[in-house]
C-alpha cells in the first residue's frame, strides 16, 4: 500500500463513512502528499481520471458531499454557483483568483473582524465564510 493510499484510509478513518475504494482513492489524491487542497469537482474527476481511476462526476460530487457532511472538508462558494472544497476544516479565509479561478488560503493572523450586525430574531450567525477576490494587475 502507498504513502498516499495509507493517509486517505488515515483520514477517512476520522469519519463514520465506510471506507469503500473510491473513497480511499479520492481520499488518497485529496491528503496523500499531507497537504491540504481546494478542489473543484471537476478537478478531482480530471485528477482521479489521470490515475486510472474509473469514476463518475457524479460520484465525484456524492463523496465531496459526503466528506462534508462527515466533517473532513468544508464547501466554499464563490459566486453563488461555483464551489470549491477544502480539506483545511479550520476557519480561514481565501484569496480566490479571479484570472484563473483557482482558490487559496489567505492568512488568518491578517484578517480582523471586528464586528458582525445582529443576526435576526430567531435566527443566530452559524460562520462567516471570508473570500477575497483577487485578480492580477
Amino acid at each position: 500500500m502507498s504513502l498516499a493510499t495509507q493517509r486517505g484510509k488515515d483520514w477517512l478513518a476520522h469519519s463514520d463513512l465506510r471506507p469503500t475504494r473510491q473513497r480511499i482513492a479520492l481520499a488518497a489524491l485529496l491528503v496523500g502528499d499531507g497537504h491540504n487542497r481546494h478542489v473543484t469537482a471537476e478537478s478531482l474527476f480530471a485528477a482521479a481520471k489521470e490515475t486510472g481511476e474509473q469514476v463518475s462526476l457524479a460520484t465525484i460530487y456524492n463523496t465531496l458531499r459526503a466528506f462534508c457532511e462527515a466533517g473532513l472538508m468544508q464547501e466554499i462558494t464563490v459566486d453563488g454557483s461555483k464551489s470549491y472544497f477544502d480539506t483545511n476544516t479550520h476557519d480561514h479565509p481565501h484569496f480566490f483568483w479571479e484570472d484563473d479561478g483557482k482558490l487559496t488560503d489567505a492568512p488568518a493572523d491578517q484578517l480582523e473582524i471586528v464586528r458582525l450586525p445582529d443576526a435576526p430574531d430567531g435566527a443566530e450567525i452559524a460562520s462567516v465564510d471570508v473570500v477575497i477576490r483577487l485578480r492580477r494587475k
